[in-house]
């Protein structure tokens, strides 16, 4: 078995999101990955994913025939810039705006923005001011 090697994060080990259209879900996701540096780690012809997010169609195997519904979904950003361009990678890749970026009420230094994913899904990166990570991820390896 060859050696895999995952990152993952603080608390959400994965999400499925269950999508109508995988083609347009897909380009759209490539896009906001691509402005957060993050890669698309594997693809296959009913479903993509990257890091803790699986993305499918409904006739894939873990979805049994079913669309999950409207999700929440916040991604970490490095700084500011790389909300901003989260949020114009989004919209030029057919995200509708859920909320331009900006500074949040939610603590001092939230700032974040909010894109409409292909399916109504509440996508938005946010990055919580300056701080210091101990690492960048916490790597897992089989």
């Amino acid at each position: 078995m060859e050696t895999q090697e995952l990152h993952r994060g603080r608390l959400i080990d994965h999400i499925q999101l269950v999508v109508r259209d995988l083609p347009a879900s897909q380009a759209f996701y490539t896009a906001v990955f691509d402005a957060l540096k993050v890669p698309i780690a594997g693809t296959g012809d009913d479903y993509f994913w990257a890091d803790e997010l699986f993305v499918s169609t409904a006739d894939s195997e873990a979805a049994q025939g079913e669309l999950t519904g409207r999700h929440h979904i916040a991604f970490q950003a490095q700084d500011r810039a790389m909300v901003d361009a989260f949020h114009k990678a989004a919209l030029a890749a057919g995200g509708r705006d859920n909320g331009a970026p900006g500074e949040r009420a939610y603590h001092p230094g939230y700032y974040g923005a909010f894109v409409l994913d292909p399916d109504g899904n509440n996508i938005e990166a946010v990055h919580h001011g300056e701080a210091r990570r101990s690492a960048p991820s916490v790597k897992v390896t089989f």
